[in-house]
């Protein structure tokens, strides 16, 4: 979810020398026309995805964002991690942050707050485990660490049919 530190937990990690990919930036994913009530839909590339994961190393990969079709991919991680963070924690952060300025109009905190109560669950109900970020981002990234190395490999889903579906509700959460 947005403001919840996905973005810092990335930088932290690539500082500390870990391959990490933003898939919620244009070169991973893209927004198409939605059927649905919202008039966009935030989709991962499948092809650039299938071959970010077919072709990484045995190093650790850290893959953060949110997109409807992010479950076909669930059976090629090792974990689904959730961060999450309280509303007023996610908010103050949007607020002040400089990287992003999406969650700064009124409009666009009403699709937090929506995606927040719709699509949270979801991804809680799709997570390995879930770290509340309020910690330090060294302890986010940390954790994060300790996840990765004891993770055990997910099993197969089979097809994408049998994927839990967040469906259209999981949009993009930031430009």
């Amino acid at each position: 979810m947005s403001g919840t530190g996905k973005s810092t937990a990335l930088v932290e990690l690539a500082r500390r020398g870990h391959h990490v990919v933003d898939a919620d930036s244009p070169e991973w994913s893209v927004e198409i026309p939605s059927p649905g009530p919202s008039a966009m839909e935030h989709v991962w590339r499948e092809a650039a995805m299938t071959t970010l994961l077919a072709e990484h190393d045995n190093c650790s990969l850290f893959v953060a964002g949110c997109a409807s079709n992010q479950g076909r991919f669930y059976n090629c991680f090792d974990a689904v991690v959730l961060l999450s963070a309280p509303v007023d924690v996610m908010l103050q952060r949007i607020a002040i942050r400089l990287t992003n300025q999406f969650g700064k109009t009124t409009e666009e905190r009403r699709r937090i707050l929506a995606d927040l109560e719709a699509v949270e669950p979801l991804l809680r109900a799709t997570s390995t485990i879930e770290i509340v970020t309020t910690i330090p981002v060294t302890e986010v990234a940390d954790a994060l660490e300790t996840v990765a190395r004891e993770a055990q490999p997910r099993p197969a889903w089979g097809s994408a049919t049998d994927q839990p579906e967040l469906g259209r509700a999981c949009r993009a959460n930031e430009p």
